[in-house]
């Protein structure tokens, strides 16, 4: 099978985050950005908290106000701050490109399309394309609206409610070798308390086994990291569509390297058929 991108990458906003000290993980971003090359697409979430601990820090309080307005505020304050700071441990050689997508992007043929020549010719740019959910200009309401809009017109619908779901359309739009997940946690685990319950494997002898096992292991997951978040059980049901082109799913803990996690000496859940 061929694949136009070697890899999708995503990590969450809760992995981004020192939690010992409140403040953006720069250690752990320098060490993941540094394996970053062309054939890279990587999928960002952590501006509305990057936004939130970097106000809080120069002002000594948090905002106030509609939660709405606060996450628009936050967020267009802490994406500076997350590109600046891949863009200092990106190897220099290479360009930087921010893509900050939205529904309708995946939604509308014209702009999937446009989308996808974007992302496919920065691999041959010798760039590197860094996405995020562009929460600053999207409200819930008006996204709600609009979402019920599409779904009235069509069977399928991409919300992107959540990065996880992000990454896997991208994964899909540009059919990715590989998506890997990027979480606080080693992967999928039977037992959410017990790390030695993690599942290393959810396989199948085709595509449709592949997706029974992973709603199968969907009953398994409860809760998430953070509030707003959709948790293991999401990323579980998101990851589907890439399953179904072919697309390697590994979900596994930021604190390894992106070599170790696709050699596979890492722990991670990793999701495909056998």
């Amino acid at each position: 099978m061929n694949f136009d991108i070697e890899l999708v990458g995503k990590i969450g906003s809760m992995a981004l985050i020192n939690k010992e000290n409140n403040i953006l993980d720069y250690t752990l971003i320098a060490r993941l950005s540094s394996e970053f090359k062309p054939g890279y697409i990587w999928v960002t979430s952590g501006a509305v908290e990057t936004g939130r601990l970097d106000y809080l820090k120069r002002t000594g309080k948090e905002l106030e106000g509609n939660a709405e307005d606060v996450k628009t505020d936050y967020s267009a304050q802490g994406q500076s701050i997350l590109m600046s700071t891949y863009r200092q441990y990106v190897d220099s050689k290479y360009s930087l490109r921010q893509v900050l997508v939205e529904h309708q992007h995946f939604n509308d043929p014209q702009k999937r399309e446009h989308l996808k020549a974007m992302l496919l010719r920065a691999k041959e740019q010798n760039a590197i394309p860094i996405v995020n959910y562009n929460d600053a200009i999207s409200t819930e309401e008006c996204r709600r609206f609009e979402i019920q809009s599409l779904k009235n017109k069509h069977v399928d619908v991409v919300e992107c409610v959540d990065n996880d779901e992000t990454a896997s359309q991208i994964a899909c739009l540009v059919k990715a070798k590989t998506l890997l997940i990027l979480t606080s946690a080693d992967g999928i685990y039977k037992d959410s308390k017990n790390p030695d319950t993690l599942i290393q494997e959810i396989s199948g002898k085709d595509v449709y086994e592949v997706l029974d096992n992973i709603t199968e292991c969907e009953n398994y997951c409860n809760g998430a990291s953070r509030v707003g978040a959709n948790g293991a059980r999401a990323k579980l049901e998101y990851v589907k569509n890439a399953v179904k082109i072919g697309t390697k799913v590994i979900i596994a803990s930021a604190k390894y390297s992106i070599k170790d996690i696709l050699s596979g000496t890492a722990r991670a859940t990793r999701i495909g058929v056998k």
